[in-house]
């Protein structure tokens, strides 16, 4: 879609979409062929580097272009480097990086050119405010959004690049309990997924409670929660397949039939009734209801 075409849309109209790119979004500490962890060797159908194998083995055309975008990090420079080195080694050769660090860097032509000509997106952990504060609104996630819609890319997110694709995202919240209102905070994501609340490094630190929480106050949406070196690969906006060697975890708060989210005041435990959790292993699928799918402004 051209910027003269994107700019007859009215802000207030949504052009729902299904997107011809595919995303990739990791739970965090996806193995890259280094030590893995105690649980990953208890599994017994664990495999090397299988995620981001299955990053490089989506992309398409001959001698595809990877961008890695580590905005999220605090340390952008070394975050990139590991991830060319690892793409390298898979057979990706053609790696570039886009370091942006400021919402003006975000808007610039070359960088906006680069993310049209990818084949593969990477978005590194970190920070999710960092990627929504510098990202939002900017000509980069346009063109990034534009590309998903009508290409066949993929978009790959990993710990906080992996919250931040989704909306509601969360920014912030007690890993180690999550019960008490206000203890969860929630923005506007990227919103390469609508009405999916998207939480990592989920069971490794009890994050169940709080991802409960940011339904709670909207039942609509649909939460799923990463355990690391856990990722799920979305195909037409919402069709949900599990890669990797953990837990993926689904929270579906449509059929509440109470809570008190909205009657007690911040400092006080919520309540739910009705809830549903679906807990989904490797190659497993679960299709996101066709109406909460993606938008295209």
């Amino acid at each position: 879609m051209t910027k003269e075409k994107r700019e007859r849309i009215p802000n207030s109209e949504a052009t729902r979409v299904i997107p011809k790119g595919r995303l990739l979004i990791i739970g965090g500490k996806e193995d890259k062929g280094d030590n893995p962890s105690r649980q990953q060797e208890h599994n017994i159908n664990f495999i090397s580097e299988e995620i981001l194998k299955r990053f490089v083995d989506e992309l398409k055309g001959e001698n595809p272009l990877v961008v890695v975008i580590p905005t999220a990090s605090r340390q952008p420079e070394e975050t990139a480097r590991d991830y060319v080195e690892v793409f390298h080694g898979l057979g990706a050769k053609n790696v570039q990086v886009a370091d942006v660090r400021t919402r003006p860097e975000a808007n610039n032509p070359e960088l906006v050119e680069l993310v049209r000509n990818a084949a593969g997106i990477m978005f590194t952990g970190g920070d999710q405010l960092r990627l929504t504060s510098i990202f939002g609104g900017s000509e980069m996630l346009v063109a990034m959004k534009e590309t998903y819609a009508f290409k066949d890319i993929i978009i790959a997110g990993t710990s906080a690049g992996a919250t931040a694709m989704s909306t509601p995202m969360i920014y912030e919240g007690e890993s180690d309990g999550g019960y008490i209102k206000g203890d969860v905070r929630v923005t506007t994501g990227l919103e390469f997924l609508k009405n999916v609340a998207v939480d990592t490094h989920f069971l490794t630190r009890g994050r169940i409670v709080r991802l409960t929480q940011a339904i709670c106050t909207n039942p609509e949406c649909i939460g799923i929660g990463l355990e690391e070196d856990t990722a799920i690969l979305v195909t037409q906006g919402g069709n949900v397949e599990v890669v990797g060697s953990g837990l993926v975890t689904v929270v579906d708060g449509m059929g509440i039939t109470e809570t008190n989210i909205s009657e007690i005041d911040n400092g006080e435990p919520f309540t739910a009734k009705g809830l549903r959790m679906h807990m989904l292993g490797s190659a497993e699928k679960y299709v996101v209801p066709s109406y909460l799918r993606f938008q295209l402004q």
